[in-house]
């Protein structure tokens, strides 16, 4: 691909970070995604849904038997945008 059409990519309405998720896109996230939760800049957030307006964030240090972060979903306006176009 070129640079032009790398440039109009649109982000996707739903989007992970953890690679065993079937919404993780390398290709995406290696862009520097930016997400705006009810107008704050979040940079602890480990999946989002645009059109259902929410995102996923650890709960604190709080861990799962298999050592993964629990997950917290919070509900309210989600802004997704690449950072290199700001």
């Amino acid at each position: 691909m070129t640079d032009t059409n790398d440039a109009i990519t649109p982000l996707p309405d739903r989007l992970s970070t953890d690679p065993r998720s079937p919404f993780y896109n390398a290709d995406v996230l290696q862009r520097d995604v930016g997400i705006r939760f009810k107008g704050v800049e979040r940079t602890n957030v480990e999946e989002y849904c645009v059109s259902e307006s929410w995102v996923k964030v650890p709960a604190g240090t709080a861990k799962d038997r298999f050592g993964n972060p629990l997950m917290i979903k919070l509900t309210g306006p989600v802004e997704a945008y690449f950072r290199d176009e700001v």
